[in-house]
């Protein structure tokens, strides 16, 4: 259904013209439209309405005009000629037809216009007062819905048929106009939008436009259709539509569009409105996108065997940015891949780790572990026991907390961690992956010293998803950041400045060692070979259960995965990622 101020309020065969003004605010000047140096005395719309021979020759008088392309004698024939001028005119040159047919189809009914605008049928008015214009010259000029009932005109139908070059169909629809009487004793078509087509309204535009098919089908990156019960229609739907927007042009595209009438809204606020077909687009292409359907698989399988509890996966090609899969439990709500935010917990050790190794602490570094950090409200680890001799490495492997906390407090500025998030990681840069997607937040300057001390191992105002966690494996693994994407080509968002590496091997041989002997060890067991990973848990205020998280690479795939209330990071998460690293083996 359509809306918008149409012509006017519609009883039996009058109506009653919607104005912008009071009445006598609106004259015209002897029916030229031109101004009164000529000396004749000014014509105005008055409240009565046309006889039905009035209303009549009015009509067919003015449809005759504009059928012949007298642009100058059919807008004469209004009350608003300026705006009717520059509206016709537009039809002409925007909608290109070859020829045009009106004719005239005598009185119509509420519910005839009704039904052809898309609105409800109105209801009687109560009173009258005067019409004045529209107010600007588009084809899509306003009907001031918020005016006054003007003068009673009469509603007349007409049949309209257009031709086009190239084509043997023509576009035959329902037209309407009002007619209403001027003060000298003439009838005039009262000039709104809708005359043109009864859809059109508002600050719309009418125009021949180029369109195409929809896709035949949406496929995977091997050319396969497209399954997972996460990728659901409505977010292909949007995909598709991001991707139009984003993609660079195809020079190509051309050959494949066909041609419509199309009523656009310039605001974007409704969709565009096909009146007609000119000619057919040629059949659609498959929308290839960047997942591939057995990773995809595990991933939906992973989230289902998660027994109910919410949760969400992503798996990234580490070389390329593209994203191999994306999954929800519950599957068909939030995208909580892409837009969910939580603090990450331990996972962001590694975006720690990576500005301490630029700030010169090596992995062989002694980095004390002992049982409660150093700020002011001190904060434990979730195992008993200090270990003094502890290296960072060895603090990574078993996620120290109070270890990362004493060092960044000691080694790192306050605004470090969220420089390197950005700046190395590329979080907070907006990505445009082809869907909506909250970036991760790491705050640039931390309120306190114990603010600071969460941040570093990823509680407190850190907040991440999936699909950012992921991204920053991915770096790890491949040594740059290539920003996720799920159809090839989209424009990739680059960061400030690569990974050093000599600090990419680090870490990855810090995150091989978890995976081998640390905290991630009984998870990965059998596909440590070019891998790593860490684990994490996140406190949740409330909660009596952490969110579980964890997050691995192996060849050229990244995983990511968090599970509310899962406990431990190997208790949920990490079953879930092995499952994806298992199932893309060989990658």
């Amino acid at each position: 259904m359509r809306s918008g101020a149409k012509i006017g309020i519609i009883t039996g065969v009058s109506v009653v013209v919607l104005a912008g003004g009071g009445y006598g605010a609106y004259s015209l000047m002897g029916g030229s439209g031109s101004g009164s140096s000529d000396g004749k005395k000014a014509r105005t719309v008055v409240a009565e309405p046309p006889s039905a021979d009035q209303a009549a020759s009015g009509a067919k008088d003015f449809l005759a005009a504009w059928a012949s392309g007298d642009i100058a004698k059919a807008a004469a024939l209004t009350d608003d000629p300026a705006t009717a001028t520059t509206a016709l005119t537009a039809f002409k040159d925007s909608v290109k037809p070859s020829a045009l047919t009106l004719t005239p189809a005598g009185p119509a009914t509420p519910q005839a216009f009704a039904s052809a605008t898309g609105t409800p049928t109105p209801a009687k008015p109560t009173g009258a007062a005067s019409a004045a214009p529209s107010g600007t010259g588009t084809p899509g000029a306003t009907d001031s819905p918020s005016a006054t009932p003007g003068p009673t005109g009469v509603l007349m139908g007409f049949k309209a048929r257009a031709e086009f070059e190239g084509t043997s169909r023509v576009w035959d629809y329902n037209g309407f106009l009002s007619v209403v009487k001027m003060s000298d004793n003439t009838p005039a078509v009262h000039w709104a939008p809708s005359v043109i087509h009864p859809h059109l309204s508002g600050a719309e535009t009418i125009a021949t436009q180029q369109v195409f098919a929809p896709p035949s089908t949406v496929v995977d990156r091997n050319g396969k259709p497209l399954q997972g019960a996460s990728l659901t229609p409505a977010l292909m739907a949007s995909l598709q539509d991001n991707a139009r927007k984003l993609l660079p042009p195809d020079p190509n595209k051309d050959q494949d569009a066909g041609s419509a009438v199309v009523i656009t809204d310039p605001a974007g606020k409704t969709a565009p409105d096909k009146l007609f077909t000119i000619v057919e687009p040629k059949p659609g292409k498959p929308f290839k996108v960047t997942i591939d359907n057995t990773v995809q698989a595990a991933a939906e399988k992973a989230m289902t065997d998660l027994g109910g509890k919410s949760g969400s996966i992503v798996a990234i090609e580490p070389s390329t940015g593209q994203v191999l899969a994306f999954a929800n439990a519950p599957a068909t709500g939030q995208n909580r891949a892409f837009t969910g935010l939580l603090a990450p917990g331990s996972t962001m050790k590694i975006v720690t780790s990576t500005a301490l190794l630029e700030a010169g602490i090596n992995p062989d570094t002694v980095v004390a572990c002992p049982e409660k950090s150093s700020n002011p409200v001190a904060i434990p680890n979730d195992f008993p026991g200090a270990f003094p001799n502890n290296t960072l490495q060895q603090d990574f492997m078993v996620s120290c907390n109070t270890a990362f906390i004493n060092q960044g407090l000691t080694s790192l500025k306050p605004e470090t961690l969220a420089a390197t998030a950005k700046d190395v990681y590329g979080i907070g840069l907006e990505w445009k992956t082809g869907l909506p997607n909250a970036d991760g937040k790491v705050p640039a300057t931390p309120g306190s010293k114990d603010e600071q001390a969460m941040n570093y191992i990823g509680q407190g105002k850190v907040q991440m998803n999936p699909l950012a966690i992921a991204s920053i494996t991915a770096t790890v693994q491949s040594g740059a950041f290539k920003q996720p994407i799920l159809v090839a080509g989209l424009p990739q968002q680059q960061a400030a400045r690569q990974i050093a590496p000599d600090v990419a091997t680090k870490l990855r041989a810090m995150m091989n060692a978890t995976a081998v002997g640390g905290t991630a060890k009984d998870v990965m067991a059998g596909i440590t070979d070019n891998a790593g990973a860490k684990t994490g848990s996140a406190e949740v205020q409330g909660a009596s259960t952490t969110n579980s998280w964890f997050t691995a690479f192996r060849g050229n795939i990244a995983v990511a995965a968090e599970v509310q209330g899962g406990g431990h990071g190997v208790d949920a998460a990490g079953p879930a990622v092995a499952s994806l690293l298992k199932a893309a083996a060989g990658r």
